[in-house]
C-alpha cells in the first residue's frame, strides 16, 4: 500500500470497530429497522446539503439500478440483519465473524481476471481463513444463536459485494454523491417500519449516543474513507481492512462490556486473518511482465 492507503486502512479500521459496540447498546432499547433509519438518516442529512449545492444529483440518476443494487448489499440488508443478529450473541463475536469478508471478496474474485484472479497461494488461504470460521463456530454456535450466526454470514456476503458494485459500477462518480444517495435511499425505504417502531419513551444518554456515534462516525465519514481507500488500494484490498476491525471490537467489547475470549476463539481469529492475508495478496503469476 502507498503511505496515503494506509493511513485510510488505519482509521477506517479503528472506525469501523466501534459499531459493534455502539450497536449492541442501541438494540437494548431499539428495534434494527428503528436503528438503521436512524442511522441512515443522520448520515444523509450530514452529507446531502453538500451534493444538492453542487448540482450533482442529476448524474446518479442513469444509474440508479446500480446505486440501488449498492444500497441493498451494503446497507440496507447487512445493517439491519446485524443489529438483529446482536441482540442474541456478543459485539465481539459479530466482529469476529465479519472478519471472514475479505474471504468472500476473493472467492468472488476468483471469477475475475487480472489482479483480481486468485493463485495457489491465495485458495490455499482461503482453506485456513475458512478452517478457522469452522473452530469459531464450532465452539460459539448454539441452537440459540443459530439465526444471529446465519444472519452473519448474510451480511458478510453483502459487505463482499458492495466495494465490487463501487468498483465496477460507480467508481468514476463523486465518493460524496455516492454515500449520500445510497444513505438516502436507505433512509426513505426503513422510514415506515424505524418510525413506527420508535420507542414510547426518550432512550437513554447511552443509547442516544450510540445511534449518534453510528450516523455520524461510523457511517457519513466512514463511508467517505472506505471510497478513497476503494480508489487508492481496489476493492479486494480495500475489504482487508477487517483485520483490524475485529480487533477493535473484541478490546472493546471486553473491556466495555464483559463479553468473553476464549482461547479456541482467539485461535480462529487468528487463522482467519492469516487466511485472509494470504487469499487476498496478489498472485504473483497474474501481474503483467
Amino acid at each position: 500500500m502507498t503511505k496515503r492507503g494506509k493511513l485510510l486502512f488505519i482509521a477506517l479500521a479503528l472506525i469501523w470497530g466501534i459499531p459493534y459496540l455502539l450497536i449492541k447498546v442501541a438494540m437494548s432499547e431499539l428495534t434494527p429497522a428503528t436503528l438503521v433509519f436512524l442511522r441512515t438518516s443522520i448520515g444523509a442529512v450530514l452529507l446531502l446539503p453538500f451534493v444538492i449545492a453542487r448540482g450533482n444529483l442529476s448524474a446518479l440518476l442513469p444509474r440508479w439500478r446500480a446505486l440501488l443494487l449498492y444500497t441493498v448489499a451494503e446497507l440496507a440488508v447487512p445493517w439491519v440483519l446485524l443489529s438483529d443478529a446482536e441482540r442474541r450473541v456478543s459485539s465481539s463475536l459479530a466482529g469476529l465473524m465479519v472478519a471472514t469478508v475479505p474471504l468472500v471478496g476473493a472467492v468472488l474474485s476468483l471469477m475475475g481476471t487480472g489482479r483480481d484472479r486468485m493463485g495457489p497461494r491465495q485458495v490455499a488461504g482461503l482453506a485456513l481463513g475458512f478452517a478457522g470460521v469452522a473452530i469459531l463456530l464450532g465452539f460459539n454456535l448454539h441452537s440459540d444463536n443459530s439465526r444471529a450466526v446465519a444472519e452473519i454470514l448474510v451480511v458478510v456476503v453483502g459487505y463482499a459485494l458492495g466495494p465490487r458494485i463501487i468498483a465496477k459500477k460507480l467508481s468514476d462518480l463523486p465518493t460524496l454523491d455516492v454515500v449520500a444517495a445510497s444513505l438516502a435511499v436507505c433512509a426513505l425505504a426503513y422510514a415506515p417500519f424505524g418510525i413506527a417502531q420508535l420507542p414510547g419513551s426518550m432512550p437513554s444518554p447511552q443509547v442516544l449516543g450510540s445511534v449518534l456515534g453510528l450516523g455520524i462516525v461510523c457511517t457519513a465519514i466512514a463511508f467517505l474513507v472506505f471510497f478513497a481507500l476503494i480508489a487508492e488500494v481496489g476493492p479486494t484490498r480495500a475489504t482487508v481492512v477487517t483485520y483490524l476491525n475485529p480487533a477493535v471490537a473484541v478490546v472493546a467489547g471486553v473491556l466495555l462490556l464483559g463479553e468473553p475470549f476464549g482461547p479456541t476463539t482467539a485461535i480462529g481469529f487468528l487463522l482467519i486473518l492469516l487466511g485472509a492475508w494470504m487469499a487476498t495478496g496478489r498472485a504473483r503469476e497474474t501481474t503483467p511482465s
